[in-house]
């Protein structure tokens, strides 16, 4: 094997940090892990019970590519009760980060431009640089909101589309309903396409969560059941959008992914009926935990949703007080992972409260060091 074998596309792309800190946990012994981007609750019984009589039933081949009619039907019914769009139609995909890479590779051609928001989900500049793109990005940092003036001056000709999540990762922050309706009569006004990255969409605690589908009929709206169910390792989304763009992607999908696992799929009609405002309400509750933990040593902005703080540090660069911190026995994962940026850290919440409670008082010790 030589290093000439390797393409230009992927010597852009650099392994995640998130990976270098799962690694380093693995060879830890009992780390307080406030690190993970995954609910910490079980998936619920009557999702597993109904993957178990799927594949006990037979549906263990592929299902056509869209997915399988009945889960396509059960999400369809919801979206046109919800938005009234004779055009938007869904399919199913092999998780959330399946879709996007679907989407902007539908999209993007080679040196379109992409925007979206500083902090970021660590894909979202792989995938544009896969597809072919530049990644444009906003600075959002104090506060982490959208100012829709900014993204208006970063458009271009070369402008193919915009990207927005809400709730965040890192922050957590969920955008107002003035800054999504902004950002989405904008990207119509100017033509450009609308990706919303809605799966955290179930864990908005300080107002509702409201997607800019609400005002832009065109937005492609990328959603899954990694989160709210806990079938992170499931590998179970779907998309809803245009027609024509949904036929496209769902083209792309017959030779890349294939379909998305016919028993999760069979799993996911019964997920779409199960109750987790429970675990949403516990997340609430952690979150205003560590909020009254450590607001008198950290910034904190944004945290109105998801399970994460995207906390300033009080001293030196994210790097360094990741360093220190894991030293402590406490792994958290350093801002830069997400952001141009070396000044924030991300904590998550989903996690025991007893892990909480020993992290809580780690962050104190080293925000008085």
């Amino acid at each position: 094997m030589n290093d000439k074998w390797i393409s230009d596309r992927l010597n852009n792309i650099h392994a995640s940090g998130i990976r270098k800190v799962f690694d380093l946990a693995a060879k830890m012994e009992m780390p307080i892990n406030m690190s993970i981007g995954q609910p910490h609750y079980d998936t619920p019984d009557v999702v597993k019970e109904a993957i178990k009589r799927a594949i006990d039933e037979g549906h263990n081949g592929y299902s056509p590519s869209q997915g399988i009619a009945p889960l396509i039907e059960t999400i369809q019914e919801s979206i046109d009760h919800q938005y009234h769009h004779d055009d938007r139609k869904v399919f199913i995909t092999s998780g959330t980060s399946g879709a996007l890479m679907l989407a902007l590779c539908t999209l993007v051609d080679p040196g379109d431009e992409v925007i979206f928001f500083d902090p970021y989900f660590v894909m979202y500049k792989h995938l544009v640089s896969l597809a072919g793109g530049k990644s444009v990005m906003i600075n959002t940092y104090p506060d982490f909101r959208i100012d829709v003036n900014r993204v208006k001056d970063a458009i271009t000709p070369k402008t193919k589309a915009i990207i927005c999540n809400s709730p965040a990762n890192p922050t957590g922050y969920v955008p107002s309903k003035e800054e999504i309706q902004g950002l989405a009569e904008l990207a119509a006004e100017k033509d450009i396409a609308l990706i919303s990255d809605e799966i955290y969409k179930q864990f908005s605690y300080d107002h509702p969560f409201v997607s800019p589908a609400q005002w832009n009929k065109e937005t492609i709206v990328i959603d899954g059941f990694s989160k709210s169910h806990s079938m992170t390792g499931m590998r179970l989304g779907y998309a809803h959008g245009p027609n024509a763009i949904m036929q496209q992607m769902i083209k792309l999908q017959q030779f890349t992914f294939v379909c998305a696992p016919q028993p999760v799929q069979w799993g996911g009609i019964a997920a779409w009926d199960c109750d987790i405002s429970h675990h949403a309400n516990d997340y609430h509750r952690k979150r205003d935990y560590l909020k009254e933990e450590l607001k008198n040593d950290y910034e904190i902005a944004g945290a109105n949703g998801a399970f994460y703080m995207f906390l300033k540090t009080p001293w030196g660069t994210g790097t360094e007080f990741i360093s220190e911190a894991i030293q402590h026995n406490l792994l958290i994962i350093p801002g830069n992972v997400f952001s141009e940026q070396d000044t924030h850290f991300r904590i998550s919440f989903a996690a025991e409260d007893s892990t909480l409670q020993q992290g809580a008082e780690i962050l104190k010790k080293l925000a008085r060091k």
